[in-house]
């Protein structure tokens, strides 16, 4: 069908239009503080777009959540979609604060200790959370699997649902895992694609690396006293096409684009919000 269109366009005398492959992944949520689940996963979509000559589509990379700080348990921050063209990844689901429920998103948020209901992910994006038990949040859920209950034996926080790995720069690279529970004793661990540890007794949530969408950890509680969650990692936007034609990154977005490879050249836009043209 593209192949269609393009011969259609391309004998009409206006240039073809490119098929575009792309990997959009929206910015993580935050975990949640004093025994508080993990961040969801940021928003994982991959396909192709076809894509006319000079003409502007947006492109938009997601932050990631803030961690939840108050002793007392919060929800973590919920992450920001990431956009390009008519493609929007949805944002991750917060973390849950103790006693609450987790965030709605790409991926579901942990719930928080005490029993705190999973947040859901979003169909073809994500995977919910797991929920929170008495003492130890539920992990964010990830790209490819759902987030793990808190155990209350032991007080173990939920594992975070594991990421998916893409090859789009040439190399396997694994995205968009969910945080770790925070727990009085052992926190829970991220899921692949993700360095969101939970933390386990009087230990803050480890944040989601920039630019893989991986969720924070929630953060654990000590002696009556709650621990602040992870940062979720901000999002990305990768996009692929053959190595003949030049892509323009409009101002509001940092991006590289790495050698030709195979014929194909390969931009990854890591912060902002503009426009990209291919000529």
């Amino acid at each position: 069908m593209i192949n269609s269109l393009i011969g259609i366009i391309a004998s009409s005398g206006a240039p073809a239009p490119i098929s575009v492959e792309y990997l959009v992944i929206a910015g993580a949520a935050g975990g949640g503080s004093r025994n508080g689940g993990g961040g969801g996963a940021g928003g994982y979509l991959t396909s192709s777009l076809t894509c006319a000559l000079g003409t502007n589509f947006t492109v938009t990379v997601g932050a990631g959540g803030a961690g939840a700080t108050s002793s007392a348990g919060a929800n973590g921050g919920s992450g920001n979609n990431s956009v390009f063209s008519s493609i929007t990844s949805t944002a991750g689901g917060s973390g849950a604060g103790e006693g609450a429920a987790g965030g709605t998103g790409g991926s579901g948020g942990g719930g928080g200790g005490g029993g705190g209901a999973a947040g859901s992910g979003t169909s073809l994006q994500g995977n919910n959370g797991g929920a929170g038990a008495s003492g130890t949040g539920g992990g964010g859920g990830g790209a490819t699997a759902v987030g793990g209950a808190g155990n209350p034996v032991g007080f173990v926080g939920g594992a975070g649902g594991n990421g998916t790995a893409s090859s789009i720069t040439g190399t396997s690279v694994t995205r968009a895992g969910g945080g770790g529970g925070g727990s009085l004793t052992t926190g829970g661990s991220a899921g692949s694609g993700s360095t969101g540890t939970g933390g386990g007794g009087a230990n803050n949530g480890v944040a989601g690396t920039a630019n893989t969408g991986g969720g924070g950890g929630g953060g654990g509680a000590a002696s009556g006293v709650g621990y602040s969650g992870g940062n979720g990692g901000s999002g990305v936007v990768i996009l692929k096409y053959t190595d003949t034609r030049t892509i323009t990154i409009g101002g509001g977005l940092t991006g590289t684009t790495a050698s030709p490879s195979g014929g194909f050249k390969v931009t990854t836009i890591t912060a902002g919000t503009g426009n990209v043209s291919w000529a």
